[in-house]
């Protein structure tokens, strides 16, 4: 499964990358978007790429072994910005991106759960060193908590209901894999609603997945340290794709744009033109916002 990668030509404008420059991929995953970074920041600029995802790393050096001495790749999360710039020397940072979708690699070879269309166990960490998978939060957690995490982080109308049958379901016995907890969504959703655009386990997934991850308490924890580490006149680029994570994206920039420390280059988001959606339809819901540090 090749991984498309979105937005590169929006990327590489807002990014506005120059010869011998230093960039950091904070979610390097398979290399698309540093691959189009290291032809731009040649003769000697070079990519630190950081992915929690060991896969991910393995993947990304088969696709820069031809750029070896110019890309540093490290099996951590971009969270940690700010230590791995300093333990790796890696000065300055003239530019930061981070794409937040998961790949199409996660999707169909990690075996990870991530998908609801493969029969998996329900797993769904990019990290193995994270203890806390998809299975123990829907077979442990209390029926209230599941309800907020598919409300809160899956924006699910049905939250209620889906949070109800799981705590009745597992009463039975254990949900072990991702087919298990399918079936069980669509006892929970009303048959009317069988037909919506989006599949109706998506948003269970979505939610599951950003809670096993904590994946907006790492993005918020990530974007002060980005700033701290950005260059003057260094640019961070972010895609999203869901509303959450581009809520907080949008407001901590307006809010640090406030007090002079940035100036936001994207006055709205940045979506895909209808050919990229029609080439790549898991770019449909991907924005991008930039910012370039004053």
């Amino acid at each position: 499964m090749i991984h498309k990668p979105v937005l590169t030509k929006e990327v590489l404008e807002y990014l506005d990358v120059k010869p011998d420059e230093n960039i950091v991929d904070g979610t390097v995953g398979q290399a698309g978007h540093t691959l189009l970074i290291l032809e731009k920041n040649k003769p000697s600029g070079r990519v630190l790429g950081i992915d929690k995802d060991a896969g991910q790393i393995e993947n990304a050096q088969k696709a820069t072994s031809d750029y070896k001495n110019r890309v540093v790749l490290i099996n951590d999360s971009y969270v940690n910005i700010a230590s791995i710039i300093e333990e790796e020397h890696f000065r300055p940072v003239n530019g930061i991106l981070l794409d937040l979708g998961y790949s199409s690699w996660q999707l169909e070879e990690s075996g990870k759960g991530f998908s609801f269309a493969k029969n998996e166990a329900l797993d769904m960490r990019y990290s193995l060193q994270n203890t806390l998978t998809a299975e123990v939060i829907v077979n442990e957690y209390p029926e209230e908590k599941l309800k907020n995490i598919l409300e809160e982080y899956g924006e699910e109308k049905f939250a209620k209901q889906i949070a109800r049958k799981i705590v009745e379901q597992r009463k039975i016995k254990k949900i072990h894999s991702t087919f298990e907890l399918v079936s069980i969504i669509e006892m929970a959703v009303p048959a009317k609603f069988y037909h919506e655009r989006i599949h109706r386990a998506t948003r269970t997934f979505q939610a599951l997945r950003i809670a096993v991850n904590d994946e907006l308490g790492n993005l918020a924890a990530f974007l002060p340290k980005a700033l701290s580490v950005l260059a003057p006149k260094g640019r961070l680029v972010i895609i999203s794709f869901h509303s959450l994570e581009d809520r907080i994206v949008k407001n901590y920039f307006k809010e640090k744009e406030k007090e002079g420390i940035l100036h936001i280059i994207t006055k709205k988001p940045i979506l895909p033109s209808g050919q990229e959606v029609l080439e790549n339809p898991r770019s449909r819901s991907a924005k991008l916002r930039a910012i370039v540090k004053t």
